[in-house]
């Protein structure tokens, strides 16, 4: 098949390409090598080590609601109204939310709820709308909301602000 004299030169050719990769690496390293460049001239000090225990203070969310924007959280509405409806007794995809706040959970007549939602005891308090909306798959494990959820406490608390005004 390959007499001696092809296989000699196809081995050639691979050592060749080997040695010129060799070598540019080692070209590489002499130029960029930055070991040998000694101390450096002049430190300037800007105080990350000072400063570097600072932890972030966590606002509680009774404060975030208190100063909530209503405007504001009638555009996080947005996110919702594919599913959601604000008229009392008009469902969509998701139950009405007019007077959510304050409500009893799974309480809407006529939606069906999935049984993760009908589980849960208690009303929603605006504490518990704002860990629901965060993550409702972490809230209620096995809902059927596919919502992934709000973030920002903000966000959150302007919803929810918004969501008070609609209703008794």
């Amino acid at each position: 098949m390959f007499d001696t004299m092809t296989l000699t030169k196809a081995t050639a050719g691979v050592c060749g390409a080997l040695l010129i990769l060799l070598l540019g690496k080692w070209a590489a390293d002499v130029m960029y090598h930055d070991a040998g460049h000694g101390e450096q001239a002049y430190v300037i000090d800007t105080g990350a080590e000072e400063g570097g225990d600072e932890e972030a203070v966590e606002v509680s969310f009774d404060e975030v609601l208190a100063s909530a924007d209503v405007g504001k959280g009638a555009r996080v509405f947005n996110k919702c109204k594919a599913c959601h409806k604000l008229e009392d007794g008009a469902n969509g995809t998701g139950p009405h939310l007019y007077g959510v706040v304050g409500r009893e959970k799974a309480a809407v007549e006529g939606f069906g709820y999935s049984d993760a939602l009908a589980s849960l005891e208690a009303s929603w308090t605006p504490e518990n709308l704002s860990g629901f909306l965060e993550s409702p798959k972490n809230y209620a494990p096995g809902t059927t909301m596919g919502f992934s959820g709000l973030r920002k406490i903000e966000d959150r608390a302007n919803l929810i602000a918004y969501l008070a005004t609609i209703g008794e």
